[in-house]
């Protein structure tokens, strides 16, 4: 079994990728392969609504000149998926939203892709806007027919001003741990 994780913050070492480096601990502990992409700070462009994926559904969106159709294989490959962002002015990053747009697309028209796959999300925030970000990626997995894995809270972490500040909230990390439980339980019954 697979998880990969999408980092959407450009911050290729902060706080969203020690949020996402503590939900590993706990799958890997379970056995389970983990990988994770950095897609913050990169380019990834838009849907461009051409419907090319709806014509020839070959699983591949018409934009070739960016990393998503390498990524979407990946994504397609993994039984489990992790998408993780910092907050933006109380939404996910704009390169991990063109991510959800075009892999949601490409997904559905295709037959449902995703379909029966684990998803979770995973927020770093400094103040407020978590919550709202969060829906943003939960909405992908609802729309896609997967199962979203939480935890004993929202998968929020505290932290914003430097890059390490999150590894400070105790309950968020903790609860990133108990996330990646979580995800292993569920894909383990996936499995069976």
């Amino acid at each position: 079994m697979k998880v990969l994780a999408v980092n959407g913050s450009p911050r290729k070492e902060g706080n969203t990728h020690k949020m996402i480096e503590k939900v590993f601990e706990s799958l890997e502990a379970e056995g389970i392969e983990t990988e994770l992409v950095q897609v913050g700070g990169k380019i990834v462009r838009g849907c461009l609504s051409c419907y090319k994926c709806i014509e020839r559904k070959d699983k591949k969106c018409a934009t070739k000149n960016d990393l998503f159709n390498d990524l979407f294989e990946k994504m397609l490959e993994a039984d489990g998926l992790i998408l993780a962002s910092p907050t933006y002015f109380a939404d996910i990053t704009p390169e991990l939203k063109a991510v959800i747009d075009r892999a949601g697309f490409v997904s559905r028209v295709n037959g449902q892709l995703f379909r029966y796959k684990a998803g979770a999300a995973v927020i770093s925030l400094r103040r407020g806007g978590g919550v709202h970000a969060y829906d943003s990626i939960n909405h992908l997995y609802q729309i896609c027919g997967m199962f979203i894995v939480g935890s004993t809270y929202w998968n929020l972490g505290f932290g914003g001003r430097t890059e390490a500040e999150v590894s400070n909230d105790k309950e968020g990390m903790e609860n990133m741990l108990d996330l990646g439980r979580s995800m292993a339980f569920l894909l383990q019954k996936l499995k069976s």
